[in-house]
């Protein structure tokens, strides 16, 4: 039996001219012609651009919270190794005033400059209107009222 092509197969009543497909020319003039837009693909196109660009400014705003709040975090720790040193450091001027202004070491330092012990008579008890005016007096208010 002979094998018979595509090619060769001839259906009666077309010509072979009819038979290949039928293509539109090159230059088809549908320049003129424009699809209508579809409103509703806009609008949810829209929609969709809207929700991203809020979503998105909603993360950009959490992340400068978070980074802020780390670098609050940092600050913080920082400024409390700060108090914690100037504290150290008052309890050492406040211990070195002590040490300073005890009377072991006062004496010897009076009297280097010449001073002497007070004597049992020298030492006496100021009543309260006679600290008001020893303090007016010091003060240049002479009134004696504060």
């Amino acid at each position: 039996m002979q094998e018979t092509s595509e090619q060769d197969v001839v259906t009666p009543g077309i010509s072979e001219s009819e038979h290949e497909m039928k293509r539109m020319p090159q230059t088809f003039g549908n320049s003129r012609i424009r699809r209508e837009r579809d409103v509703v693909a806009l609008s949810r196109l829209a929609l969709l651009l809207f929700c991203g660009i809020v979503l998105t400014g909603g993360f950009v705003f959490a992340a400068k919270q978070h980074f802020a709040a780390v670098q609050y975090g940092y600050e913080n720790e920082e400024l409390r190794k700060q108090r914690q040193q100037l504290l150290e450091e008052r309890r050492r001027l406040l211990l070195e005033k002590e040490r300073a202004t005890s009377p072991s070491r006062l004496e010897p330092a009076a009297r280097k400059l010449g001073l002497k012990p007070a004597t049992s008579g020298q030492v006496g008890i100021m009543t309260t209107a006679e600290q008001r005016s020893s303090e007016a007096h010091s003060s240049g208010d002479t009134s004696g009222v504060r």
